[in-house]
């Protein structure tokens, strides 16, 4: 008998809702509607528009529930960072801020002169990250947090708008800064050290707990009586980490490509004595209570730079004609290190790049094409310098990475894939939603077990693989490192 399931998907860019269908051992996931995650521009602050949030879930589930159709449960997964505050009404307090709101610039300075780096690393396992829910909180008015009675962090808060009860699933809760992945709690240290009203914390719960059933008067609005609420990983990553079909194996990483990259694999338990290197890599509790280590790396943030930066001069490039510029360029001709803190600000990219060969010796690149493979070159180096790291760090040999993101630019792919010479599998543009359907099916015993899940995900979906090339990545390797060691890159 076919088992249905609503995964809503709210990204910090584009939101969707989907339905998952598992039947005979195969799951299905269909996109029910897709939107541009509402954001009120308009504002004095960058805010988000929850209502909007909100009435596009509502449209799909009357949708489904128009059809006369049996959901079993449903269940949010979203972005770290943001949260919404409820006062003891159960009221929303507005605004509901941006990640992105300037408002962090001023709490950034203001925590760290409470709490050093250390102090942070110390309690949550994880360098200090400006957007994280600890920062932004510093930067409420006192007046509001007191008037709170509960913070809930997105995909949180709507599973509490659609019934389920106020709570917080580990992996999200994880990314706030404010908890500790060794003990699984919140940093009562940190709390009380930053004055915040600890009743504002809920109770923190595993991925795969029921939170009830969906509202009683959204029941009968959407036909969809006795729906279960299920908290999956409501954390974007988690989810997706949970969709690998997996063979029982710890020798695998992962590289999620987008603006920036996350490099990372699953070990068992956080590392609580790290070295220098250690503490560049951030801790995440994923499906299981196992941990999620990984490093924040520059992503593409750098080939959509130079893109714009042509664009407005208009020199309409677009990716097709970029990658095929960039695959006809020579190779290695040019490296930078992508890390330099010149690169950290969008404007003037290909000129920045120019000065950056000039003043280390190099060859200065003048067309687009010259620009953007160094660009892609330069960050697959990258990747693989964290990559052997990561190895370091976990004592392991990794044997194949998940490529998560893969749609954002295939060369790139390749040069990471031919850089780490290990075969990638490309990860499901739908990895999030389809593990957060695998585990409100793990919830419910529809499926009845982890190992039976991962035979559903290997007989559902094809495995992509990219294979290496035997291509010579080392001497560049080393080149990279005597660039990102040089004075003008320690200097700029």
């Amino acid at each position: 008998m076919e088992k249905l399931y609503i995964a809503c998907e709210l990204g910090a860019r584009t939101s969707r809702v989907m339905l998952g269908s598992l039947e005979h051992n195969t799951l299905k996931l269909g996109e029910l509607v897709r939107f541009e995650s509402p954001v009120l521009a308009d504002k004095k602050a960058l805010q988000w528009n929850i209502p909007e949030f909100f009435n596009q879930i509502l449209r799909s589930l009357l949708e489904v529930g128009a059809q006369d159709t049996d959901i079993h449960s449903i269940s949010c997964h979203s972005w770290g960072g943001d949260y919404l505050l409820f006062d003891r009404r159960e009221t929303l307090l507005t605004p509901v801020y941006h990640h992105l709101d300037s408002r962090t610039d001023k709490s950034w300075a203001s925590v760290l002169r409470q709490l050093t780096p250390e102090t942070i690393y110390t309690e949550t396992n994880s360098p200090p990250a400006r957007c994280s829910t600890l920062f932004q909180l510093q930067a409420e008015p006192g007046r509001r947090l007191r008037q709170g009675e509960v913070l809930l962090l997105v995909a949180d808060a709507f599973n509490h708008l659609l019934g389920g009860i106020a709570c917080a699933e580990m992996s999200l809760a994880s990314t706030t800064q404010l908890y500790t992945p060794v003990s699984k709690t919140w940093s009562r240290r940190l709390i009380n050290e930053l004055r915040l009203p600890p009743q504002l914390f809920p109770a923190i719960v595993p991925a795969g707990t029921r939170l009830g059933e969906l509202k009683p008067e959204i029941a009968r609005q959407t036909r969809l009586e006795g729906t279960q609420i299920v908290a999956t990983n409501s954390h974007e990553l988690a989810a997706a980490l949970s969709s690998l079909p997996l063979n029982h194996g710890s020798d695998w990483a992962y590289v999620q490509i987008g603006a920036e990259t996350l490099i990372g694999t699953q070990i068992h338990d956080p590392i609580t004595a790290p070295d220098d290197q250690a503490r560049r890599y951030a801790h995440a509790t994923c499906l299981g209570g196992t941990t999620n280590l990984y490093r924040r790396l520059v992503g593409l943030s750098l080939y959509d730079a130079c893109r714009k930066f042509w664009l407005e001069r208009d020199r309409e490039l677009c990716d097709d004609v970029l990658m095929h510029l960039a695959t006809t360029a020579s190779a290695f001709e040019v490296l930078i290190d992508p890390n330099d803190p010149r690169f950290a600000t969008p404007e003037d990219m290909p000129l920045k790049i120019q000065a950056y060969c000039r003043e280390t010796g190099q060859e200065i690149p003048r067309k687009p094409g010259q620009i953007i493979r160094c660009v892609l070159e330069s960050l697959a180096l990258t990747y693989r310098q964290a990559f052997h790291e990561l190895e370091v760090l976990t004592g392991r040999k990794f044997a194949r990475i998940y490529l998560f993101g893969a749609g954002e630019n295939t060369l790139l792919n390749h040069f990471i894939v031919n850089a780490l010479q290990v075969p990638a599998i490309i990860a499901s543009p739908d990895a999030a939603a389809i593990g957060n359907v695998i585990v409100q099916a793990l919830t419910l015993r529809h499926i009845p077990s982890l190992e039976a899940a991962h035979e559903i995900l290997r007989s559902s979906y094809k495995i992509q693989a990219i294979i290496p090339h035997q291509v010579d990545w080392e001497t560049p390797g080393l080149r990279l490192a005597e660039l990102t060691a040089s004075p003008a890159s320690a200097s700029a």
